[in-house]
């Protein structure tokens, strides 16, 4: 149980361009928040990766700033929760707690012809049934293939038992548990789901998958539920908390959003969008292009199941239109740019920076502008860059109804891009059904803390989780269906047209 005196809650969420800790009080309201950005380094094109020595620095400097920010020290925290980006995947050494290699980000694309080859005449589903992914070089799995196969020495050092390997939730609670001294080496079932490693039934490190890849069982971290006590920090001016959750970032939104039924959906707009749909105690297979994957585990309870839906691309094509070409100065400028004019004037912009993902997953698509006039403004473009947001979610949920058989009735929304009131319309507009976005926006990180303080005694159940949950603003859809659909029609073109742009050796 959690220490009575000790009455705020402590998340961690290590995001992709980002690290921030948030504190909050036992009503879920935010008290404190402190962010540090991190390098993004672009080793070729297709290429991401993060300094995880950097992450981890700035990890501790956040926890230090959002509890000087609130006036607290480590000993008014009952729990430190752990959210994180999912699939980036590091490798390091035991011994001296230093990464062998860069960590290899979610959306590097490094892996894809090994992912062609481990496919072999069973093509990208081969090992679908067990983890409920199809091969892709987003998962974590074909990244630890690479750094076997490239840094030199590595596989032997690995079956030696020297090497440990994690995607961040590992790599930050074994640093924050006391790292080279006695720093615990787990993962919460979320995240060892999205390695491509996991088998979805056993919740175990599946052996004929690591026999097919070629990964050595002694690296890897043992798997554990999303909310218990997995050590105490060892670190700094916070230590002696209770490290009492891990959930992959989208899984950790499914948790602050409350999703606790069947039915229940949030999509989560950040650098790409990710609509989670829960499905229940029993995993739901995918026909629809969807990825079948963990919701959460409550300590010893079954765990929770979810229909994924992950788009690569939305909050970032709002970076790309203000970065690479200029049009804007602040990404907020976006909305009253598209807001000038009606309509996208004809134009629609696909995204596929890197492939497509749910539910094509095409990783030969590349980025296209099409319909383009002499007509066309860059106020056009600013809405054809928002709506391409909105037909990308449409199409991850007619894909849910499909496999599931559930009708979306709202949608919850949360991340940075809820707060363009025009996407939210246009989003809405799409799908049919109201969207809604809560008072508490930082779901994510609130999800990780709800986790821990169920796992320490701070919050009793999940009722009282619910009760806690406010609406903050509702669309509801206002374009004729005969609009819809056209809009939809022209859209699906423009998606045919990404196609086949990427070959082999390319």
């Amino acid at each position: 149980m959690a220490d009575n005196s000790a009455t705020h809650v402590a998340a961690i969420d290590q995001g992709t361009t980002s690290s921030r800790c948030i504190i909050f009080d036992r009503d879920g309201t935010v008290v404190a928040v402190d962010q540090r950005e991190h390098r993004q380094i672009f080793p070729r094109p297709g290429w991401v990766e993060h300094d995880a020595t950097e992450i981890w620095s700035k990890v501790q400097a956040v926890v230090a700033g959002a509890l000087a920010r609130a006036g607290l020290r480590a000993r008014d925290l009952a729990a430190l929760g752990i959210t994180n980006q999912r699939e980036t995947t590091v490798l390091w050494d035991r011994t001296t707690g230093r990464p062998v290699h860069n960590a290899i980000v979610w959306q590097d694309t490094r892996t894809s012809a090994l992912c062609r080859k481990l496919g072999g005449d069973e093509g990208p589903d081969r090992f679908r049934d067990r983890t409920g992914l199809p091969l892709a070089s987003y998962f974590s799995g074909p990244k630890a293939v690479w750094l076997l196969e490239n840094v030199p020495g590595l596989r032997e050092r690995a079956e030696a038992g020297e090497i440990a390997f994690g995607t961040m939730d590992s790599w930050l609670i074994w640093n924050l548990t006391g790292g080279t001294e006695g720093g615990v080496h787990v993962t919460d079932v979320t995240n060892a789901g999205r390695t491509m490693l996991m088998n979805l039934e056993t919740l175990q490190w599946d052996s004929s998958v690591l026999g097919a890849m070629g990964i050595p069982e002694a690296m890897l971290p043992e798997i554990r539920s999303s909310a218990e006590v997995y050590g105490t920090t060892a670190v700094g001016t916070s230590t002696g908390v209770p490290v009492a959750s891990a959930l992959g970032d989208q899984q950790a939104a499914v948790f602050g959003q409350t999703c606790y039924d069947v039915g229940d959906a949030k999509n989560t707009y950040g650098t790409g969008s990710f609509l989670l749909l829960n499905t229940g105690r029993r995993p739901v297979p995918s026909r629809s292009g969807l990825l079948t994957t963990m919701g959460y585990q409550l300590g010893g309870e079954r765990p929770v199941y979810c229909l994924e839906g992950s788009i690569a691309i939305t909050g970032a094509l709002v970076q790309w239109f203000r970065d690479q070409l200029g049009i804007i100065k602040e990404a907020a400028d976006i909305e009253p740019l598209a807001a000038s004019v009606e309509d996208n004037g004809g134009a629609y912009v696909v995204p596929a920076f890197s492939g497509l993902y749910a539910p094509y997953w095409r990783s030969d698509a590349r980025g296209v502008i099409t319909g383009l006039t002499r007509y066309v403004t860059k106020a056009h473009l600013a809405r054809a860059v928002l709506e391409a947001t909105s037909w990308q979610t449409r199409e991850v949920v007619d894909a849910m109804r499909q496999d599931s058989g559930v009708e979306i009735t709202s949608l919850k929304v949360d991340g940075g891009m809820t707060a363009n009131g025009l996407l939210m319309q246009h989003q809405s507009d799409v799908l049919g059904v109201p969207v809604i976005r809560p008072v508490v926006s930082e779901t994510t990180c609130l999800g990780a803390a709800y986790a821990a303080g169920l796992a320490t005694g701070v919050w009793s159940d999940l009722d009282e989780l619910r009760a806690h949950w406010r609406q903050d603003a509702e669309w509801t859809p206002r374009m004729d269906e005969e609009v819809r659909e056209r809009e939809h029609r022209n859209w699906r073109k423009a998606v045919e047209r990404s196609f086949g742009w990427e070959e082999d050796g390319d």
